[in-house]
């Protein structure tokens, strides 16, 4: 019989949970959740994103989105805006405070991933990096 620890999928799931117990640990004096993190950054790759996109790219039910996005416009983090290509659309962008936001965190969010793979060397850590990023992008999107 094959224990818990023989199974990848097992594995990535409690990484996942640990992961987001110590990102959320880390947010959780300003305020925020890692949904709020991860539309955070994933809005300061881009110029805007329409808030239904936001759904599909981040795979976040619809009605959640709007939440978060509500949340980040409480804080001045992110607001909606006309879309340029139509008006009747509402694009989310990132606010200058939503990018500060970032980069105050920047170093926090560098020392829980360090806590995270605090058992692995540098170079095991770049080829642990490129082999989620292939399964994610592949399984993802």
């Amino acid at each position: 019989m094959r224990g818990l620890h023989a199974d990848a999928g097992y594995l990535l799931y409690r990484l996942g949970l640990r992961s987001g117990q110590l990102f959320n640990a880390f947010l959780q004096e300003s305020g925020l959740r890692l949904r709020h993190y991860a539309l955070l950054r994933f809005l300061a790759t881009s110029e805007g994103v329409l808030q239904r996109e936001l759904s599909t790219s981040l795979g976040y039910d619809p009605s959640a989105i709007v939440g978060l996005v509500d949340d980040l416009e409480k804080l001045g983090f992110a607001e909606r805006r006309p879309s340029p290509d139509d008006r009747r659309s509402r694009i989310v962008v990132l606010t200058a405070d939503g990018r500060a936001f970032l980069r105050d965190t920047d170093e926090a969010g560098l020392r829980v991933t360090n806590d995270l793979l605090q058992p692995l060397d540098p170079a095991e850590r770049d080829v642990l990096h490129s082999l989620l990023r292939r399964v994610a992008e592949t399984g993802l999107g």
